[in-house]
């Protein structure tokens, strides 16, 4: 038996005891569905044993021992039995950038630096080329209108030079651009039962996190998200904090990207 399942007569053995403390306490299966915030057929699955439909094995045994502390009774033994140590999944990532991608952002910055350096420099050469040939416009008036002075009474001047401003064109400093935020981070603080789908459904990443661990992705990555023990988890969605409590049923939350980015309860 894999680690990670709970044996089916386990399950039905606990689940027939859980049953009769219910009856033995007056309660109905709605009343117990109410206080867990449950189903009802969630209620009547666990019971009987059939936890094929309730989720990962993770999940059925935090349900089962929410279910035994409502009825003053205690399974942790045989839970305990029913699953060893789940040691941390080591998650590979799927993400894959193609080369053609990568050659063409590559070529798009260099056509962005070409397209800029060349609005800076093409005004600088026209207003210098400008200004060359306003100073031979003036050079050649001050010839032309020049007085003739006889030879015996004219005194050698130094001419005055003419100042010019210097045009110095402003290069401004290019803004840097602003550091991306992920669009979704998961942050863990205790030990979680995640799984992450990606936008086309399949399985990003599945397993057991614990405390101190870190997830993030990239806007348009990540379509649907399931968290165990969820209290465990801070979860951020561009850049800010995500209360859990409307996406959150026993512990277990639930809930869906859309393609803005919004978060919506999961099935």
């Amino acid at each position: 038996m894999n680690s990670n399942q709970l044996a089916p007569e386990m399950g039905a053995s606990i689940g027939v005891r859980l049953k009769q403390a219910r009856e033995a306490a007056g309660l109905s299966q709605e009343d117990v569905a109410a206080s867990l915030k449950i189903p009802v057929k969630g209620i009547r699955q666990l019971e009987s044993g059939d936890s094929s439909q309730l989720g990962a094995p993770v999940f059925v045994r935090g349900q089962m021992r929410s279910y035994a502390r409502l009825l003053g009774v205690h399974f942790d033994e045989e839970l305990g039995q029913g699953a060893r140590p789940i040691a941390p999944s080591e998650l590979v990532s799927h993400t894959h950038t193609p080369r053609y991608r990568r050659v063409f952002e590559q070529a798009t910055r260099r056509a962005i630096y070409i397209v800029l350096t060349a609005a800076i420099a093409v005004p600088i050469w026209m207003a210098s080329r400008e200004l060359k040939k306003d100073d031979a416009k003036v050079e050649s008036l001050d010839v032309a209108t020049a007085p003739a002075a006889p030879a015996s009474t004219m005194q050698p001047t130094a001419s005055e030079p003419v100042h010019r401003t210097p045009l110095v064109a402003s290069m401004a400093t290019l803004p840097a651009p602003a550091a991306t935020q992920p669009a979704l981070s998961l942050n863990f603080t205790g030990n979680s039962w995640v799984e992450v789908r990606g936008a086309d459904g399949r399985v990003i990443e599945s397993g057991e996190l614990g405390t101190g661990q870190q997830r993030t992705y990239s806007a348009g990555e990540v379509s649907r998200v399931v968290l165990g023990n969820s209290s465990a988890v801070e979860v951020r969605n561009a850049g800010r904090t995500v209360d859990l409590t409307p996406f959150s049923r026993a512990n277990v939350a639930r809930f869906t990207l859309s393609s803005d980015g919004s978060l919506t309860p999961g099935d």
